[in-house]
């Protein structure tokens, strides 16, 4: 997936839970060969070229090709997997597999789990604080998260360092007004990161359609450094 994770436990150090430890590492490279749209012989890669996909992956391509068509209904195609006939899932895999290993990590007995790939961050148990990083003040935090208890799972849209990279498939470009960076908030990171895809390719309109959304909160930095929130998730 291309971005490091980083896993913090707050729990006895029991064999079933260094074995759950092991076994979310796994699930993460599995799903990074899988998913990766950088893999020549993933099934995202096989997709896009109408290669076959090898038999034991089709269960969780299933899985992922049924998230991103509700995805993409909910949000009145903000969110598409295909873009320009180019299939990438991504803005929705690595939520969804962070939230699939810190729930390893909960069944096998962890109250508190905080999980982060690359900057998104699924919760369980708490309390916990997560600092939102500052789009335009590098080193500094724009917004403090507190999670008392979980599950809460923080997800964050922006741009990267060479430009912007998230496309609004209804124009193939990113958004003429887009934010500094978007984070949303929801009990799943599934659902939180795809709805911070979707919301930032609306730019100055996701503020009005995140505060429709029942258990979501938004916070956003825009250009000139102004902020505002959404909802109370």
């Amino acid at each position: 997936m291309g971005t490091a994770f980083s896993c913090t436990v707050r729990a006895e150090p029991t064999p079933s839970l260094r074995r759950a430890l092991d076994a979310a590492e796994g699930l993460l490279h599995h799903v990074d060969e899988v998913f990766s749209p950088f893999r020549p012989d993933s099934a995202v890669s096989r997709v896009r070229d109408g290669r076959p996909v090898p038999e034991e992956w089709q269960p969780e391509l299933r899985e992922i090709l049924a998230l991103c068509a509700d995805a993409h209904r909910r949000t009145g195609g903000r969110f598409a997997a295909w873009h320009s006939g180019v299939f990438d899932p991504s803005g929705l895999v690595k939520g969804w597999a962070v939230e699939r290993a810190a729930v390893l990590l909960r069944e096998a007995g962890a109250e508190h789990v905080c999980l982060n790939g690359g900057g998104d961050v699924q919760l369980y148990g708490g309390p916990w604080r997560v600092g939102i990083t500052h789009p335009l003040r590098p080193g500094s935090c724009a917004a403090v998260v507190e999670s008392p208890g979980g599950p809460l799972a923080i997800a964050t849209s922006r741009p990267g360092e060479r430009g912007c990279h998230i496309v609004d498939p209804r124009t193939g470009a990113p958004p003429t007004d887009g934010l500094a960076s978007l984070t949303v908030t929801a009990s799943s990171l599934t659902e939180a990161d795809m709805l911070a895809t979707a919301a930032y390719c609306m730019g100055a309109e996701a503020h009005g359609w995140l505060g429709t959304l029942p258990g979501v909160a938004a916070f956003a930095v825009m250009p000139d450094g102004q902020t505002w929130t959404s909802g109370n998730g």
